[in-house]
């Protein structure tokens, strides 16, 4: 099977064009195709007035040797690589403990999934809820201000990346391909085909409701347990080594092999864990607001006279800032036609995060506008950097007025330094609802600095940014995990912990659904790996 590159073709090509393309671009007769798969379709939307459609392909033909060697010097005509996935152990015939699995996001969910695939028949606990049970206590945060502490946003089954745009892709580097492994399975599961070739795929919350569904299903039919309402109180250790986890309700469950897939604002495991000893250590992460301008005005900036065109749907943006006291400004989590969303966790404190549906359609673009910070900004200890977000989430509570009201300004009275007390254009998407404020001291002097810098700036880029109506709201604390669970970088147990395997977000090793799905796999393998090891 040969890889053709760098096909350009325009958006509103024809069924056969893509075909033609390929067949003139290598110079054979069309019987000599036998096959042609879409491995990726970009999009070059440099020019908004002239935006093509850039393809990769995989292609069976006959007699591939001599188009292999006839074009043995063209850089975009190469054999094309082994994408499938290949199974480093499968479990032993003797007994053992099963591996134990905390947490049912992305990495949680693909560890189980790959361990259960390869007959270790694992147990997972999440301490939310199904992901039906979920939404509906998620919505009730959302329509009547109620948090359930356990299960929401953060917790319950699928992850954070349940309630987002239900992005797939990423930039890690991905040499074994595993990310191949996760679109199919999440095709697998009732995602939509073309996240296999788009190249920004995503798939939106309803929809993955349903996917997440499915990849439990499959985990259980494998003999894979698992268990809901189950959150991790306390590790057993013995002489360094993970002995046993023992739940909320006293329950105590034997295992030498945990991994720790708790996302990223498993604050109270956190301060487990650290009083444990387990070696933890504060990591970067970025602050700032959600932004919401009409999905129509980017539209247009992006695309021109080709602005809603129904291939190429909502169109997003991704700008950063060098700010002028030293700090990177930079749109994180981008959602077209998307909603603000409440995403605490914990009671009286309020944090927004973006989420859009499979279709894109609502009036609005979101997207968080943060600034990176360091632990040199919260110097305490591994912890500091999550008591830092605690504080400014409790702040955002106190600006919105409580019951979980956003503070929001707009943007022409935040550059002017004016508190806003009426809407313009832009109707704010959050609810339960936005009480307008003045957003200067919702977070650091800092961060108000450089994002009143770079505002301005990113206008430059998409005219009309700087839309005096347009609305930000505060606070985006949750970018990333506050803290990284050191782990080897050969067998990725913890450095000083035997049997515990820190795992994707929460563990700060991923950033992302795609990426923390890939780490769950590179654990679970891990796992195996050890377990068929040590039988041996």
């Amino acid at each position: 099977m040969l890889r053709l590159t760098e096909l350009k073709l325009p958006i509103d090509h024809g069924e056969e064009a893509l075909e033609t393309a390929v067949l003139q671009r290598l110079a054979v007769e069309k019987n000599r195709l036998l096959n042609l798969t879409i491995v990726r379709r970009g999009v070059d939307a440099r020019k908004s007035h002239s935006i093509f459609f850039i393809y990769t392909v995989d292609l069976e033909l006959q007699n591939e040797a001599e188009i292999a060697e006839r074009f043995k010097n063209d850089s975009h005509l190469k054999p094309a690589p082994d994408t499938s996935y290949h199974f480093v152990a499968q479990a032993p015939k003797t007994p053992h403990l099963r591996p134990v699995i905390i947490g049912m996001g992305p990495a949680g969910l693909f560890a189980g999934l790959i361990l259960a695939q390869s007959g270790f028949k694992p147990l997972l606990l999440e301490r939310g809820k199904a992901v039906r049970e979920r939404t509906k206590d998620t919505f009730g945060l959302w329509r009547k201000g109620v948090l359930h502490p356990e299960s929401n946003v953060q917790f319950g089954e699928g992850g954070a990346g349940t309630f987002s745009d239900g992005k797939l892709h990423t930039q890690i580097r991905d040499p074994k391909h595993y990310g191949r492994k996760v679109l199919r399975e999440f095709v697998r599961a009732g995602a939509p085909p073309e996240i296999l070739y788009v190249s920004k795929p995503h798939i939106g919350t309803f929809r993955l409701v349903g996917v997440v569904e499915k990849m439990r299903a499959t985990i259980q039919a494998l003999g894979g347990e698992i268990r809901f309402q189950s959150r991790l109180e306390d590790i057993e250790l013995v002489d360094g080594q993970v002995h046993a986890v023992i739940l909320a309700n006293g329950e105590h469950i034997r295992c030498n092999h945990l991994i720790l897939a708790i996302g990223h604002s498993a604050r109270d495991t956190f301060e487990m864990l650290h009083r444990r000893g387990i070696s933890l250590e504060a990591k970067p992460f970025s602050i700032g607001f959600r932004i919401e301008h009409p999905q129509s005005l980017i539209d247009r900036s992006r695309h021109g006279k080709n602005a809603a065109h129904p291939l190429l749907g909502a169109a997003d943006y991704k700008l950063v800032h060098h700010a002028s006291n030293g700090r990177s400004v930079y749109s994180f989590c981008m959602c077209p036609g998307g909603t603000v969303v409440a995403a605490t966790s914990e009671s009286g404190r309020v944090v927004t995060n973006g989420m859009s549906q499979y279709s894109r359609k609502e009036r609005n673009a979101n997207s968080g506008i943060v600034v990176g910070i360091t632990p040199e900004d919260y110097p305490d200890g591994p912890l500091a950097g999550m008591e830092f977000q605690r504080f400014w989430e409790s702040r955002a509570f106190d600006l919105g007025g409580g019951e979980y009201h956003a503070p929001g300004q707009l943007l022409g009275d935040f550059l002017a330094g004016r508190p806003s007390s009426t809407l313009g254009r832009v109707k704010p998407s959050y609810t339960p609802g936005v009480h307008l404020c003045d957003l200067s001291t919702a977070l650091p002097e800092y961060a108000i600095a450089a994002i009143s810098e770079a505002l301005p700036a990113f206008a430059k880029q998409i005219p009309g940014f700087d839309l005096a109506d347009a609305v930000l709201t505060g606070v985006e604390t949750r970018t990333s995990s506050p803290i990284r669970i050191k782990r080897g970088d050969l067998d990725l147990q913890s450095i000083n912990t035997k049997g515990l395997y820190p795992a994707g977000e929460g563990a700060g090793y991923a950033g992302g659904i795609l990426s923390s799905a890939v780490d769950g796999i590179k654990i679970a393998e891990a796992v195996a790996l050890s377990i068929a090891g040590a039988d041996q």
